[in-house]
């Protein structure tokens, strides 16, 4: 039995109903968060916390729960479901009302959580990518529910015998459709800056957090698609993928078509550093 969380109680996911008039059903009108949890430790969830908190901030949302809160429903989910790593999904929507697009004031947000097993591969297999254009809105900075544009790219991707879609926006990378992208070129690893045309990804974030002052130092900054061409590597990062190599771009080899050595040893960095925190007791 799997057990979930849906606005106050613990419950069989089977069990779980919401109102068809619950305006993330009607309008994709909420937001979302996805935590990995590790050695039954979730990881990194101050920052996931933060940035639900952010997401539920920029859409107006009232945050239904405090940070006691937040980390008691994780915390139980965690105990009340099988497997030592598992993948937490958060969803809080502005609640039901009658379909209209401005919202009533003082609704009451509709709060659901699930667990599911989570597998990180070892050693993860090189990927293969796309690049399509971006024609996602503005505020892509948001953890918002509605995702369709999302899985037209991830569709796309699959058709096309790959793994991921790269993302550009006129003329500049800005991420992958589920996931967040580095480049290495020149030997200096890259990966674009905070803006509004971007998720604010945790484990992107936890990398450019281990190499600063190092040698390995990320550039935050504007990538020029025509870069993905000249690339020694491709990375994309996800909280639940970690780091994946992606070795065929639009049908081509980046570089020599396999995981490259700054991946290698990166991979090796990130994995040493949650396994130390996951240990933690």
């Amino acid at each position: 039995m799997s057990l979930c969380y849906l606005n106050g109680e613990y419950l069989p996911l089977a069990e779980a109903r919401v109102p068809v008039l619950d305006r993330g059903f009607i309008f994709g009108d909420g937001v979302y968060e996805v935590i990995p949890v590790f050695k039954r430790r979730p990881f990194r969830l101050g920052e996931h916390r933060a940035r639900l908190a952010r997401s539920l901030e920029a859409i107006g949302i009232r945050d239904p729960l405090d940070d006691a809160g937040w980390r008691a429903l994780v915390e139980r989910l965690v105990a009340g479901n099988a497997g030592e790593d598992q993948s937490l999904y958060v969803q809080v929507t502005r609640g039901v009302a009658p379909r209209n697009h401005a919202p009533p004031p003082d609704l009451v947000p509709t709060v659901f959580a699930m667990s599911t097993p989570l597998e990180v591969p070892a050693d993860p297999a090189p990927v293969a990518a796309i690049t399509l254009e971006d024609i996602r809105w503005s505020r892509c900075d948001i953890k918002a529910i509605s995702l369709l544009a999302n899985v037209m790219f991830r569709e796309a991707a699959t058709a096309a015998g790959a793994y991921e879609a790269i993302l550009v926006r006129d003329g500049i990378v800005t991420e992958g459709a589920a996931s967040n992208v580095f480049v290495v070129h020149g030997g200096r690893i890259r990966t674009a800056a905070h803006s509004p045309h971007i998720l604010p990804g945790i484990t992107r974030d936890l990398i450019v957090e281990l190499l600063a002052g190092t040698p390995d130092a990320v550039r935050e900054d504007p990538i020029p698609a025509a870069l993905l061409v000249e690339a020694e590597e491709i990375w994309i990062t996800s909280s639940t993928k970690e780091l994946l190599a992606v070795t065929t771009l639009d049908g081509k080899p980046v570089a020599d078509g396999k995981p490259g050595p700054v991946y290698r040893r990166i991979k090796a960095q990130f994995t040493a550093y949650r396994e130390k925190v996951a240990g933690l007791p």
